[in-house]
């Protein structure tokens, strides 16, 4: 039986989310922007936190990991790598070791470059990225380089297209925005737009979104593609060069 996952908005844009485990009844969060509203989203479902899976060191995602795991028990789960920067772990991971949710199993990977030591929590059908692959855009690399960050977007961009990508933030519309001046001509995307405009208007999330979708309309992902090589003058460039440019553009837009 898959996981029921949660979607909890936190603080301006932030998302924190539970994943629930129907047979055993384990409970995971991902990230800890705020306790209020995780507090509230576990006791109007009679929920017990068992981890706190953790992404990335930056304060809105881990601001609250120490109250809420004092108020509950559960482990805190990081990358091994960030530790010296996390709150206390008790489970240190790194890529390739797998974490469970009652008897459902997901696989770490590190996708660096927003912050050295991010990592993705990849479960059947659904992987959560915090930072780094985001509804059409990326993290802004603080850390790492184009290099290191293409590498990671590569990774998550070979998961099943089926895969729902549970991002960190509510950027979408501002992220489209920025996407069509670079792609102006994807009619996919455009599209996609005016879902997420419709969607923003009613004051619902626009994630988690599907991977297959993010191929197709996520300028980053594009970066591959001869159509937004040649769209950017960059024909025969290298994708993790391409890529760099596209969020150089971002930077500055």
């Amino acid at each position: 039986m898959p996981l029921e996952i949660v979607t909890i908005p936190c603080r301006t844009d932030n998302y924190a989310y539970l994943l629930h485990d129907p047979v055993t009844g384990a409970t995971a969060v991902v990230d800890v922007p705020e306790v209020g509203p995780i507090r509230k989203s576990l006791a109007d479902r009679g929920w017990s936190l068992s981890d706190i899976l953790i992404t990335h060191h930056h304060t809105d995602h881990v601001e609250g990991v120490k109250e809420l795991k004092s108020e509950t028990g559960a482990r805190v789960i990081g990358a091994a790598a960030d530790a010296h920067r996390l709150p206390p772990l008790d489970v240190k991971v790194a890529e390739g070791d797998t974490v469970k949710v009652g008897d459902v199993e997901g696989q770490v990977l590190d996708v660096s470059g927003h912050t050295m030591g991010h990592i993705a929590f990849v479960f059947p059908g659904a992987a959560f990225t915090a930072d780094s692959l985001m509804a059409l855009g990326c993290g802004r690399i603080f850390e790492g380089d184009p290099e290191t960050m293409w590498t990671s977007l590569s990774k998550l961009a070979a998961l099943p297209p089926e895969t729902m990508i549970y991002s960190g933030h509510e950027y979408t519309e501002a992220n489209g925005r920025f996407a069509l001046t670079v792609d102006p001509d994807n009619q996919a995307l455009k599209e996609r737009m005016t879902d997420v405009r419709e969607a923003r208007a009613e004051g619902r999330p626009t994630v988690p979104s599907l991977l297959e979708q993010e191929i197709a309309t996520n300028p980053f992902l594009r970066a591959r593609t001869d159509e937004m090589k040649a769209r950017l003058g960059m024909a025969g460039a290298s994708d993790a060069k391409v890529f760099g440019e596209i969020r150089r553009r971002k930077d500055a837009f």
